[in-house]
């Protein structure tokens, strides 16, 4: 029975729709958690009695584990199976989203949301290869991809949108509820859409030494980033876990050089396309996610929105991101995606710059509508032309360890995209007191002009890196015919 829905799901089955639609909506949820729950921050700080300092670790615990533990997630997804680690995972993140809800303390809810993390870091990649082991390399796989892409880029502005909503309606709690109905469902469905995914031959052998530096270094990289803007980037602690997230990673190198089944081939970055691919998403990734943060709390504590006006403002970019879906991934594979993502970033640039125009006395019409149209339609092109030009090329054996280094540039970028603008806007705001004004709105308007402009300058810097770096032309994709072809094996590792 089930080799028969797998080989249905091979031919091109309607199950294959169905599937797709299982993993698309889960990497929804997964990316919607993290800005899902910045607009219950004020509530949760009242309610669990959180210090001023430490209620950015709501956000920060599921950043660190989910970036940190990613690409470790990938590998395991090849070598363990991708349907079984996806499930596991979704267990692990449904269970913790239901400890989250039921916190008692801030170090409870703090220890659940790594927890999440945990679970998010084994699902993604693995959904991500189920996705490129469903739909082979060409046309149907691009289109699958521009799903994927849409929902990764809509997934933090509908994060704030349904995070007012259900803080509004209800309680800071409910949105860590909606989870628990959405994970029970997939565990129940995954056995009947998704196939298991091809166990690579003869690598039952696993890289421990590999795995340990590198997620010790990424996670220890995220945390030294995401906590700096409080314990001083000049400080001591920064520097010192800074240093030593960097040790580890270049050792990390230095044992995969000489590893006989590596976790991370080198190779892998000899691939020009998925090595400038994954540059240009830390890029993307570290203007839009700063993006969506400061347009949370511009709304909130400048124009006085409650939570669910906050996420509503969001909406344009959300409905925009999924209008633009597909004739993204049309145009990308008609031409190739070095094109669609230069023009996007510099889309989402003429967005932010625009955003930097914002006021204290602003409104929804004159600072936010604008600019929104511009930054909705280049997230679109530079999501879904980033997800397809990260993924090309790769194997099936190797399809989670291209999902865990995508996920991997994805999170990393973002999460040093919000701790550095946070850092960058509010050292501005305080400028602005110093320098005498008394009025919140004003000074904080000016944090987050100058946290716009800086984070429109990553957009123009990722505009230029895909333009030079990224393979030019249509040629650079498979053909549409390659649907019936073998994947090359070279084409992640040389």
């Amino acid at each position: 029975m089930a080799s028969q829905l797998q080989q249905q799901q091979t031919d091109g089955g309607p199950s294959r729709g169905l599937a797709l639609a299982l993993l698309a909506a889960t990497q929804f949820v997964l990316i919607l958690d993290i800005a899902i729950v910045t607009v219950a921050l004020p509530s949760i700080g009242t309610d669990l009695d959180f210090s001023p300092a430490d209620l950015s670790w709501v956000i920060n615990a599921y950043a660190l584990l989910f970036g940190g533990f990613l690409l470790l997630g990938g590998r395991l997804a090849d070598i363990v199976g991708r349907r079984r680690m996806f499930m596991a995972g979704i267990v692990l993140f449904t269970a913790a989203s239901l400890a989250g809800a039921l916190a008692q303390s801030a170090l409870w809810l703090v220890i659940a949301r790594g927890a999440q993390g945990l679970g998010a870091a084994l699902v993604s990649p693995a959904a991500l290869s189920l996705v490129m082991t469903l739909f082979p390399e060409g046309a149907e796989r691009n289109k699958a991809l521009g799903v994927w892409g849409a929902v990764a880029g809509s997934g933090g502005a509908a994060g704030a949108i349904l995070g007012g909503i259900l803080t509004d309606v209800l309680s800071w709690e409910a949105v860590l509820y909606v989870n628990i109905p959405v994970g029970i469902a997939v565990v129940a469905l995954a056995p009947r859409l998704l196939p298991e995914g091809r166990e690579v031959a003869g690598t039952r052998s696993f890289d421990v030494a590999g795995a340990v530096s590198v997620t010790a270094g990424l996670a220890l990289l995220i945390y030294a980033v995401v906590d700096a803007p409080d314990a001083g980037w000049g400080s001591t602690q920064t520097l010192v876990i800074g240093a030593v997230a960097v040790a580890l990673i270049a050792a990390f190198v230095a044992i995969e050089a000489r590893a006989e089944r590596p976790l991370l081939p080198l190779g892998t970055f000899r691939n020009r396309m998925l090595r400038s691919a994954n540059i240009g998403v830390v890029l993307t990734a570290a203007a839009l996610f700063p993006m969506w943060f400061m347009l949370t709390m511009y709304t909130q504590d400048v124009l006085g929105y409650t939570p669910l006006e906050a996420g509503l403002a969001q909406l344009p970019i959300a409905l925009l991101i999924i209008v633009s879906a597909a004739p993204t991934q049309q145009l990308v594979t008609r031409i190739g995606p070095r094109v669609p993502l230069a023009i996007g970033l510099v889309l989402i640039a003429g967005g932010l710059f625009w955003f930097a125009q914002l006021s204290a006395g602003g409104s929804f019409l004159a600072d936010i509508l604008g600019p929104s149209v511009l930054a909705g339609i280049g997230a679109a092109m530079a999501f879904i032309a980033g997800t397809i030009a990260a993924t090309t090329g790769a194997v099936e054996e190797d399809a989670g360890l291209a999902s865990g280094l995508l996920n991997t540039s994805q999170q990393v970028g973002g999460a040093i995209g919000v701790a550095a603008i946070a850092a960058i806007a509010t050292a501005r705001t305080t400028d602005v007191f110093a320098a005498g004004e008394r009025l919140p709105a004003v000074a904080l308007s000016e944090g987050f002009q100058t946290g716009y402009l800086v984070v429109a300058g990553v957009a123009l810097v990722g505009a230029v890196v895909a333009a030079v770096l990224i393979p030019a032309g249509r040629s650079a994709l498979p053909a549409d015919g390659a649907a019936d072809a073998e994947p090359q094996p070279v084409a992640l590792a040389a």
